[in-house]
């Protein structure tokens, strides 16, 4: 993916909770939050459990596989800030740990994705933040 007519960077901000998490991704590694009460894991990183609505979370690494959920291909750009990207990919992943995140899949050798394949995290530099992506297994 190029990112030359993408600038990234001033479509995300990073906030006081979102900030561990884009450390994380520079230096290598995912991570997501995890309920104290109830158990639960999510991304993308917010105040409260979004099943509880309890604030008391602490952060967890990600091995970095999960399987795919849903996937759809874009042909024609939503915005003029992506079409130089068509065609791409947009997926929702599930990582081992159970957060799902919104995502793109990277060209697995060319294999297709299917609902449950297998995949890896790779974090790609793009626009000057580190993005979390993933590659079928």
């Amino acid at each position: 993916m190029s990112g030359e007519d993408l600038d990234l960077a001033s479509m995300i901000s990073e906030t006081p909770v979102s900030a561990p998490y884009w450390a994380a991704l520079r230096a290598g590694r995912l991570d997501f939050q995890r309920c104290r009460g109830c158990g639960n894991a999510w991304l993308p990183p917010r105040e409260e459990c979004p099943r509880c609505l309890e604030a008391d979370w602490a952060w967890e690494t990600a091995s970095g596989r999960g399987r795919v959920i849903s996937w759809v291909v874009y042909h024609l750009a939503p915005n003029r800030t992506f079409a130089s990207r068509v065609p791409y990919n947009v997926a929702i992943v599930e990582l081992d740990e159970g957060p799902r995140l919104i995502t793109n899949l990277l060209d697995g050798e060319g294999r297709s994705p299917r609902i449950e394949a297998p995949v890896e995290l790779e974090i790609q530099e793009e626009g000057g933040l580190a993005m979390a992506r993933f590659r079928l297994v």
